[in-house]
C-alpha cells in the first residue's frame, strides 16, 4: 500500500510500484500539473541564469559570502566593540569593499560587526585595527596590508565556483 501525493489515500499500485497517485482522475491531472510547474519553474531559472550579468553573479557572491561570514562569527562577539552579535548583523570589511575591491570575499578582511560599529561608526576601525591581529593573526594581518592594492578578476566560472563554495560552507556551518 502507498499513500497518494494528492489526496493522501492509501491505495495500491496499479500501473507500476513508482506509481504516486491513486487512480482518481483528479489526483493524476493534479499531480501532472504539479510536475509541469516544477518542471518550468526549473527552466525559468536556467533561463534567468544564462541571462544573468557578471555583477548580478558578482552580487550573489556577495550575499553567500557575508551570509557565511555571518554563521561562522555567529557565536563571536563583535569585532569592533566586543558585544555579543544578538539579532541584526553585519558582515564588517576591515578594508572596504569600495577602496579595496581585490579583498571583497577575503575571510581574513571580513567579520561579524554590529549594525551600530559597521553602520553608525563607520566600521569602528580603531578599535577593529586593534582586535583584527588578536583574531586573525599577526602574520595574516601583515598579509592582509601586503595585498590590499593587488588586482582581483574573478571570470564568470570563478565567480560561480566561489558561489557554490561559500553555500557548501554556510550549509555544513548550520
Amino acid at each position: 500500500m502507498k499513500k497518494c501525493k494528492i489526496c493522501k489515500e492509501f491505495f495500491e499500485p496499479i500501473y507500476s510500484s513508482l506509481q504516486t497517485t491513486c487512480t482518481k482522475p483528479q489526483c493524476i491531472i493534479s499531480y501532472a500539473k504539479r510536475v509541469e510547474e516544477k518542471k518550468s519553474k526549473r527552466e525559468i531559472k536556467a533561463m534567468r541564469d544564462r541571462v544573468k550579468s557578471v555583477s548580478h553573479w558578482r552580487r550573489d557572491l556577495q550575499q553567500s559570502f557575508n551570509a557565511y561570514i555571518r554563521e561562522r562569527d555567529k557565536q563571536r562577539p563583535c569585532i569592533s566593540c566586543d558585544k555579543p552579535l544578538v539579532g541584526k548583523y553585519d558582515a564588517g570589511h576591515f578594508y572596504s569593499v569600495g577602496s579595496y575591491p581585490n579583498l571583497r570575499f577575503d575571510e581574513s578582511n571580513c567579520h561579524g560587526q554590529c549594525v551600530e560599529c559597521n553602520q553608525h561608526k563607520h566600521g569602528n576601525l580603531i578599535e577593529y585595527s586593534l582586535r583584527l591581529p588578536e583574531r586573525i593573526g599577526t602574520i595574516e594581518y601583515h598579509r592582509l596590508h601586503k595585498i590590499k592594492n593587488e588586482p582581483l578578476k574573478l571570470s564568470l566560472d570563478e565567480i560561480k565556483e566561489k558561489i557554490q563554495h561559500y553555500r557548501k560552507l554556510l550549509k555544513s556551518l548550520k
